[in-house]
This record gives structure tokens, C-alpha cells and sequence, in this order.
């Protein structure tokens, strides 16, 4: 699997291909004089094998006076809604009116603009004659290619398929469909970004935490600026889950320092005492650490589900003087690096982590669900 190529377009929510209106040109009605064209390919379900997919569709066969073309839509959404408004390197939803028709019996549309990686997709069309429209074909499904990828300002490593955008140091195991495996408090996997973020959203699914864990800090995942020991960066930033020694024993906890341990920040003791819980290694918890001009840490009993842990703080809490996370550069951490240095504890040992996002946009809705499991 291959980390995905540079995409020069920006994420939108309406691309029109040749640069064309959202819209059908001057809003044209659906008639019984134009029949609907066919949907030829890809077939309904389909996994494609390109970002750029090529749809066809077989020709109406109905006349109408005037010259015809045909109408495209692609989405992430089968009501091929344009509500998701979002930026980064892909698209979710292209839309196109000006495709002539094609000689042969068939008429053929090429997105200009890479789609997003790993997410069920839906198309149709319609054939459009002046002010009139057919009726649309019927919407079929795809599956755009799965993989990682790192570019300026977002990554995304499924990690459920043996590979990784990321290098991992130490034991680790990819596990078929799960994810990578930390195998001891001294493994880690790093991701080095693209371009530094000084404010963003780093989050991911992990299973295998339990309670009375072995280390009183151990590290769930990490962000710093640079490969050095994470304890002595002026950037730390750790996401915990205490083990025995914990202070309390088995909280939820973090900590982070914006450019100099003036600027830190961390749940007191009141706090920590209010976020034990003891969680169940079978379950895949979604972990979403946000920052800016504080930190975020969400802790949910998977993707959606139920909230155990929500706490945040601001800088201004501290202090009324400015300042940002901005490391340089900047790296992120699978479990943290510290535990080879002797210095505090440093990764949770067990931990399985997949569907890992760093991006300075919050993480794309439907990124990754076309991602297929074992059962």
C-alpha cells in the first residue's frame, strides 16, 4: 500500500468539472421526452482502483430538439448533499453539466480532482436538452482505494492492512485487521508531518488499554518537535492512561507544554480522581486530542459512541501572556519515545491502534468507511 500522491486541489464541497456551475444550466425540468441513460460503470459496489474513477453511462435513447449533454454527480452522501464543508487535499463531491455526449453508444466523465481516499462514494446522471432534463439513473455505489497518506496539513494511516506512512521503532506487530500492536513500553510508532501545525486534531481508535496497567504514566500517543527524549521537549504533549502508581490508578490524563514549562497545562488532582475508569481491552475507544491556544482530550467508547472522558483548558486559564503549540518541526507519536531515555514511563504496552488522523481540519466524517474488516 502507498502513501497517496500530492493532490494540487483543495478539499471542497462543490467541484465543477471545466469549471462549471453546482447547477444544471438554467435549471432545467425533467421531461418524458429524454429517457434516463444507463449506468454502465463502475458497477454498484465497486471497488475502484484510481482516485480519478472514470464513469460511464450507456446514451438515452430518446430524442429531443437541441443538442444533448450529460450531468454528473459524485458524492460521499447517496442524497448528494453538499453540507459537508471542510479543507484539505480531496474531494467528497463533484459535479458536472457540460459533458458532451459520446459517440459509440456511451458517454464517459473523469473527475479532474483526486477523490478521498478509503470512503464509500455514490454517482448518477441524467441527460440534459435545453431547458429539459431526464430523470436520473439509478445511484450506484464505490469504494475509492484504501491506503495512508502525509501531505501538508493532514495524515491518514488506516494501519489495518500491514503497512504504515508512519516508522515504527522497537516491537510492534501488525495484527490483520486491527491494527498495530505496541508490544512493550519502549515501542512507538512516529509520524514525522509534512508541515508543522500549530493547531489541529490528532485522533484514532485503540483497543487493548485495560485497567492496572504497569506504569504510573504511561503514554497513549505523544506530539513533540522533534526525535529526542519527549520529557525534555519544550513541546510535550502526551495523551495518559495511568496505570498502577497512577496517582490515581487507572485515570485519564494529559499533559502539555506550549513552548516552555511556564506554559503548561494538566488536569489537578480533583480532575484526575473524577476520570477513573477501568476499560475493557476488547473495545476499540475513539481518542481525539484537539489543540490551539489550550488542548482537548475526548475519549469515546468507540467512533460516535458514548463519552467517558471530556476535559479541556486554555492557556488564558494560566496565564493572560500568548501562546501557541507550534513545534518545529513536528512529529507525532503511536505510545510516546520516552521510555528508552529512563525518564517517566513511555508507551502503553498492548496498545492497538488504527484509523489514525492528523490533520489541522477536524477528521473528514466519512474518511475510512470503506475500510473492510475480517469477520
Amino acid at each position: 500500500m502507498k502513501a497517496f500522491r500530492a493532490c494540487a486541489a483543495l478539499w471542497c464541497v462543490v467541484v465543477a468539472a471545466g469549471c462549471g456551475s453546482k447547477s444544471s444550466p438554467s435549471s432545467p425540468s425533467p421531461t418524458n421526452t429524454l429517457t434516463a441513460p444507463a449506468p454502465d460503470s463502475p458497477a454498484d459496489g465497486a471497488a475502484v482502483d484510481s482516485y480519478r474513477p472514470t464513469f460511464t453511462v450507456r446514451n438515452s435513447i430518446a430524442a429531443a430538439s437541441g443538442g444533448r449533454t450529460y450531468e454528473f454527480i459524485v458524492s460521499d452522501s447517496s442524497a448528494f448533499s453538499t453540507t459537508t464543508v471542510t479543507t484539505g487535499a480531496f474531494v467528497v463531491y463533484v459535479h458536472t453539466t457540460t459533458v458532451a455526449e459520446g459517440s459509440g453508444g456511451t458517454t464517459s466523465f473523469t473527475p479532474d480532482v483526486d477523490l478521498q481516499p478509503a470512503t464509500k462514494m455514490y454517482w448518477r446522471a441524467r441527460v440534459v436538452s435545453g431547458t429539459s432534463a431526464s430523470d436520473w439513473t439509478a445511484t450506484r455505489s464505490f469504494s475509492t482505494p484504501v491506503g495512508g497518506y502525509s501531505r501538508a496539513g493532514e495524515l491518514f494511516d488506516p494501519l489495518v492492512y500491514g503497512s504504515t506512512v508512519g516508522v515504527p521503532q522497537g516491537s510492534t506487530t501488525f495484527i490483520p485487521g486491527q491494527g498495530i500492536k505496541l508490544n512493550n513500553s519502549n515501542a512507538y510508532l512516529r509520524y514525522q508531518l509534512a508541515a508543522p501545525l500549530d493547531s489541529g486534531e490528532f485522533s484514532m481508535e485503540i483497543a487493548g488499554l485495560q485497567a492496572n496497567g504497569p506504569g504510573g504514566k504511561l503514554k497513549v500517543f505523544s506530539m513533540m518537535d522533534g526525535t529526542g527524549d519527549l520529557y525534555r521537549s519544550n513541546y510535550l504533549l502526551n495523551a495518559q492512561y495511568r496505570g498502577v502508581g497512577g496517582n490515581p490508578d487507572n485515570c485519564i490524563a494529559f499533559k502539555a507544554l506550549f513552548g516552555d514549562p511556564f506554559f503548561k497545562l494538566e488536569p489537578d488532582i480533583n480532575t484526575r480522581v473524577q476520570s477513573i475508569v477501568g476499560l475493557n481491552p476488547a473495545t476499540a475507544y475513539f481518542w481525539k486530542a484537539t489543540w490551539n491556544d489550550g488542548f482537548q482530550l475526548v475519549v469515546q467508547e468507540g467512533v460516535g459512541g458514548r463519552v467517558i472522558y471530556n476535559v479541556s483548558q486554555k492557556i488564558s486559564d494560566i496565564t493572560t501572556m500568548v501562546a501557541r503549540y507550534n513545534p518545529t518541526p513536528h512529529f507525532a507519536y503511536l505510545g510516546a519515545n520516552n521510555g528508552p531515555f529512563g525518564e517517566e514511563d513511555g508507551s502503553w504496552p498492548g496498545a492497538i491502534y488504527k484509523n489514525v488522523w492528523i490533520g489541522r481540519a477536524p477528521r473528514p466524517a466519512t474518511l475510512g468507511n470503506a475500510i473492510e474488516l475480517p469477520r
